[in-house]
Parts: C-alpha cells; sequence; structure tokens
C-alpha cells in the first residue's frame, strides 16, 4: 500500500472529476482545478452521484477540495493529472504553468486521448517527469490507464506512475513508443472509421451496426483480444480473409465527412440528444446506468 500523498487533478470536467474521485477512494489526498466556475461548483456533487451509483460511500466526495485557484491546487502536490480539453495549445501551457508552479520532484502526468508526449513537453525543462496516462470513461470502472513514456521521460517516472496506479486497483499498460492515440484508441478508432463509414455509404443504419457489433464480437473481447482470436483460429485462415476484406476497408487519410456533417449541423450525441441516432433523456440515462452495471458486474466477476 502507497502512503497517501497529494494528488492534484487539473481540470473538473467528466474526466477529471472521475480520476479525483478513483484517487479519493483510495484514501489520497486530492484537490481539483477548474477555471470554470459553473463545472466547479458541480465537481463534489458529480462525484457523490457516481459514488451512489456504485454503491459507494458518497462521503468521500466531500473531503475533495475543489478551487479556482492553479497555485494553491497544485503548488504542494506529488502528483499532477492533467485532464483539459484536447487542444495541444492549451495542455502545452498547462504543462509550462505546472513546470513553473510545482515542486521538482512532482510527477506530472497528461490525460490526453491521442496527443504524443513529447509534443505536450516540447521545449520545457525537466521533460523527464512529464508522462502520459491515458484513462478510459468512466474512470472508477474502466481498470486500463496507459502509460506512455516519452523519449524523455525517465524510467523512474514510469515506474513511480505504475506504482501508484496499481495502488489505486488501475491495471496501467507501459506504451515504450509515443505514437498519436497510443495502443487501445488507434483500435478504437480504426473500429470508429470502418462504422462511419459503412452507416455513410448505406450499408446500414446506425442501430443495426451497433447491435451487430454488440451481439458478436463484441461479447468476447472481455477474454479474447483480437490477435489472441486470430491465433484461435489459425493464422492461415486470417490471411486468407484479410486478402479480401483489407483491400475493402475505409482508407480516408482524415475525418469522414459524413462525421464533419453531423457536427457541423450541432447534432453532437448525448450533448444535444442526437448524433448518430436521437436520445431522449431517459434513454440516455438507461444506456449510462446499463453501462454501469454492465462494467461493476464485469469488475464483480474478476475478483
Amino acid at each position: 500500500m502507497i502512503r497517501p500523498r497529494s494528488i492534484a487533478i487539473v481540470g473538473g470536467g467528466l474526466m477529471g472529476a472521475g480520476i479525483a474521485q478513483v484517487f479519493a477512494v483510495a484514501g489520497h489526498s486530492v484537490t481539483v482545478f477548474e477555471p470554470a466556475e459553473a463545472i466547479r461548483a458541480t465537481v463534489r456533487s458529480r462525484i457523490s452521484e457516481t459514488l451512489s451509483l456504485y454503491g459507494l460511500d458518497t462521503s468521500v466526495a466531500e473531503a475533495i477540495t475543489v478551487t479556482g485557484d492553479f497555485a494553491q491546487a497544485v503548488g504542494r502536490a506529488d502528483y499532477v493529472t492533467e485532464a483539459a480539453p484536447e487542444k495541444l495549445e492549451l495542455k502545452q501551457k498547462i504543462f509550462a504553468d505546472l513546470v513553473a508552479a510545482c515542486p521538482a520532484a512532482t510527477i506530472l502526468a497528461s490525460n490526453t486521448s491521442v496527443i504524443p508526449i513529447h509534443r505536450i513537453a516540447a521545449g520545457l525543462p525537466t521533460p523527464e517527469r512529464i508522462v502520459g496516462t491515458h484513462w478510459w470513461n468512466p474512470p472508477g470502472l474502466i481498470p486500463l490507464v496507459e502509460v506512455i513514456q516519452s523519449a524523455q521521460t525517465s524510467d523512474a517516472t514510469v515506474h513511480a506512475t505504475m506504482e501508484i496506479l496499481t495502488s489505486v486497483g488501475k491495471a496501467p499498460a507501459h506504451v515504450t513508443k509515443d505514437v498519436p492515440g497510443f495502443v487501445a484508441n488507434r483500435l478504437q478508432h480504426a473500429l470508429w472509421r470502418e462504422a462511419i463509414a459503412m452507416v455513410a455509404a448505406g450499408i446500414c443504419d446506425a442501430a443495426t451496426l451497433d447491435a451487430c457489433v454488440k451481439n458478436s464480437f463484441g461479447l468476447r473481447l472481455a477474454v479474447l483480444g483480437p490477435l489472441e482470436n486470430a491465433d484461435l483460429v489459425g493464422l492461415d485462415l486470417t490471411l486468407d480473409v484479410h486478402k479480401t476484406i483489407i483491400p475493402e476497408l475505409d482508407r480516408s487519410a482524415g475525418p469522414n465527412p459524413y462525421l464533419e456533417e453531423q457536427v457541423a449541423a450541432g447534432r453532437l450525441g448525448f450533448k444535444t440528444g442526437e448524433g448518430f441516432r436521437a436520445w431522449s433523456d431517459a434513454e440516455m440515462d438507461a444506456l449510462r446506468r446499463k453501462l454501469a452495471a454492465h462494467l461493476l458486474a464485469q469488475r464483480a466477476l474478476a475478483r
């Protein structure tokens, strides 16, 4: 068991609040910095609601400090996780501020889901203590945290980061090459690219596509990874299948125009009540609860 640490989270949105929750449940002293007053005002209540959904002690939320004072949040932190929007310039500014405000020994981690860590740390002193830690949503229920080591990140920083993540119940995976999207998001978005392309081409609608995934290979992914599956069915069969299917897959070099049209039209998914399909408030709540129940059941089975 690692001794309690002073943990700072930069950003109190969906991921920042979830990461704060995980560290607080594990007994660490947690401070969340959030510059937007409206978001800041809801951090504890959102964490409390999630803890209640998971059947955990909701009083943990009250022990989390939430502030709009950056220096107060990070000035004495042992470990900082940045959970700001996916904008490179913003993250570079935050890390420059962290380098200036934090103790020299503080580990500085970014929760970026796709941006290479060396780009965030470019030009900054002490890049050896800057590391990627890509958490997955919901942070309290998904075990994986990808720990990304850039060419400048020290082995000591990676070791300490994986140790603290393991201590709070995560399953950290050491990613040794700092490429966009790391490991899991490269796989996930390759799937999404093909899924969007099929809907755009009229092969099926969004609901049908999701049903095909959930009722086939999606069921076995928790215990059978893609390369395990290839070994299971045989690499000779895999090669024969690839000779037919690989030339037919989408090769778009950028986002699909259909996705760009959805965003331009204000169809953003749950944020607006419509994305690839329309969502009522009841449907959104039901899906969130179904996901939480499924992940809780999977976690119970894994113990």
